[in-house]
């Protein structure tokens, strides 16, 4: 749809930009540390807590992927230093995976030992298929020496639930999300109903069985939701249930669950590298495009 209204009026790539970059600001903090931070702040005034993202992704650059490690530990530092209740949450591609295993686990450990000496929680991100397999990896070897670190499963992946076993045996954090990124279908569900449903098994399994400290459940679906509160309160033990929701979408509901005394936390992502990641929110919601488009026609 965007591509179509794009070529049919003859818009230019700096234009479309331009305008990509207007809408994305709902979701995106700004570019340095001290947007993100304030963001933060800005959150934590509505009663949620922030998880904040330094944007980037299939680093292969060296210079860039130190510069990224330096981010997150600067950031690391600057929450703590301001006494915000918060996390950071870092793709494995951006520090060093879409190199080799190697670079990409001495990365993390460093991020990790940061976020252990300020007390910050970490999350480690799933991305596309080609690279769950090791970041589960990185996530175990990481998870050893500090147990303030999460990992996420996507719903959309059919190997999702043998996953969600294995690190369940493991007591890990987990963050179950539905995902977005697009797959083969030998590998993926593709169907809405299909990923829900997948949804509802993974957290059926995890409240019924885990014995971690913390169980994140990061959807806008109200119907999903509503059943992650029943099943933590059917469940034997009461885990520390987070509803984990992105800058900028269902602010309304963020809003009711913290009235309820909800724990809700906010992924806030910055940086300058907002496009790939704008360009993946816009394609998940009608929303989305619906103010892509109107941003077009006003121009």
């Amino acid at each position: 749809m965007i591509d179509d209204a794009v070529h049919s009026h003859s818009y230019n790539p700096a234009l479309l930009e331009r305008l990509l970059l207007r809408v994305s600001r709902r979701w995106i903090a700004g570019y340095s540390t001290a947007d993100a931070i304030n963001a933060a702040r800005s959150s934590l005034n509505f009663g949620l807590c922030p998880i904040l993202n330094y944007l980037g992704e299939e680093n292969t650059n060296e210079e860039q992927i130190t510069t990224t490690v330096r981010e997150y530990t600067t950031l690391l530092d600057l929450l703590s230093l301001n006494k915000i209740q918060g996390a950071v949450s870092v793709k494995p591609s951006q520090i060093g995976l879409s190199i080799n295993y190697d670079t990409c686990l001495e990365n993390i450990l460093k991020i990790s030992e940061r976020s252990k000496k300020n007390g910050v929680f970490l999350w480690i991100d799933m991305e596309s298929y080609r690279y769950v397999e090791n970041t589960l990896s990185l996530y175990l070897d990481t998870f050893g020496g500090n147990n303030q670190v999460g990992v996420v499963i996507q719903s959309y992946l059919k190997r999702s639930y043998s996953d969600l076993m294995h690190l369940v045996e493991k007591r890990a954090n987990v963050r179950i999300v539905k995902g977005a990124y697009t797959e083969e279908e030998s590998i993926a569900f593709h169907s809405s109903q299909e990923i829900d449903r997948n949804f509802s098994l993974l957290m059926k399994f995890i409240f019924e069985n885990a014995k971690s400290e913390i169980i994140a459940i990061a959807t806008h679906d109200s119907n999903l939701i509503e059943e992650a509160i029943t099943l933590n309160g059917g469940s034997k033990s009461k885990h520390a249930l987070q509803f984990q929701m992105l800058r900028g979408i269902r602010d309304e509901l963020k809003k009711t669950l913290v009235l309820k005394k909800y724990s809700v936390w906010e992924y806030i992502p910055y940086g300058d590298a907002w496009l790939p990641y704008s360009i993946r929110r816009i394609r998940e919601r009608k929303r989305n495009i619906i103010l892509l488009a109107r941003s077009l026609i006003q121009s």
